[in-house]
């Protein structure tokens, strides 16, 4: 990443974030800064609060306490969908995939609504020719271009992954929240998956959320670790490797190829 990234304005900015749910506190005073162009991972045992860090950054849940900013404004209590608009997008944020529709129906449906065309969806593929460029871009970078007449309910679950990336990525985020991205896929459909979350835009300020360690180490320039909802400590990918606390309480023997 460019050095001059490291002194930028962050991006995504969160202070002090702070969730209680009755008598339990979920997230415990939690702050971070995701840097422009960023490959951050946030990771941490189960239970450690990475899910509901995720719901406070994209206005699922409004904080107890603390503060959310997002390009310079302040975003704690705004919607998700005003997030969205403003240029943060979560793989998650896309319940499910229209089944009965192709990759190349639903990228250019998603497109259109982006450009304020949503009204028009309805016209013949092809009437926009600015669409269906970006369409044709988006099949390409994420694989799909080969299954791109398929109907949804019929491709492959790695493929399907891919459609939800390149969905997210069809809104064009400056921001962009990667939500297990693997998480059911077949070892078999794996490494096309793989290279392309590591082939995602430079511009695209990335944090991901994800228990495969293959990929969190071989993707993050940064990494984030929680621990039982607070923040245990955060560095580089060597820096964290090399702590001990982080063996202790996550990494643990089963993964000491990578620390």
């Amino acid at each position: 990443m460019n050095p001059a990234n490291n002194i930028a304005a962050p991006v995504l900015k969160a202070d002090g974030l702070v969730m209680r749910f009755g008598g339990i506190t979920a997230t415990n005073n939690v702050s971070l800064q995701l840097r422009p162009g960023a490959r951050h991972a946030l990771i941490g045992p189960n239970g450690a609060g990475k899910t509901t860090l995720i719901n406070l950054l994209t206005g699922v849940l409004t904080p107890t306490e603390g503060r959310i900013e997002l390009l310079g404004q302040d975003i704690t209590r705004i919607a998700p969908h005003q997030r969205v608009a403003r240029g943060m997008v979560r793989t998650f944020q896309i319940n499910q995939l229209f089944d009965s529709m192709t990759p190349l129906q639903t990228l250019a449906l998603v497109v259109s609504q982006h450009r304020g065309l949503g009204g028009k969806w309805w016209q013949p593929l092809g009437r926009d020719r600015a669409v269906m460029e970006r369409v044709a871009q988006l099949l390409d970078t994420f694989r799909l271009t080969d299954v791109a007449q398929v109907m949804t309910r019929e491709l492959a679950y790695g493929k399907r992954r891919l459609l939800e990336i390149a969905i997210a990525l069809a809104s064009e985020p400056r921001v962009l929240l990667l939500d297990e991205p693997v998480a059911g896929v077949p070892a078999g459909e794996r490494e096309e998956l793989l290279q392309t979350v590591a082939a995602l835009p430079s511009d695209v300020s990335v944090l991901l959320i994800e228990h495969d360690m293959d990929l969190v180490f071989s993707f993050a320039d940064r990494m984030t670790v929680l621990v039982n909802g607070t923040l245990l400590t955060e560095g580089t990918p060597d820096e964290i490797a090399a702590d001990p606390r982080v063996r202790e309480v996550y990494l643990g023997h089963g993964e000491e190829e990578h620390v």
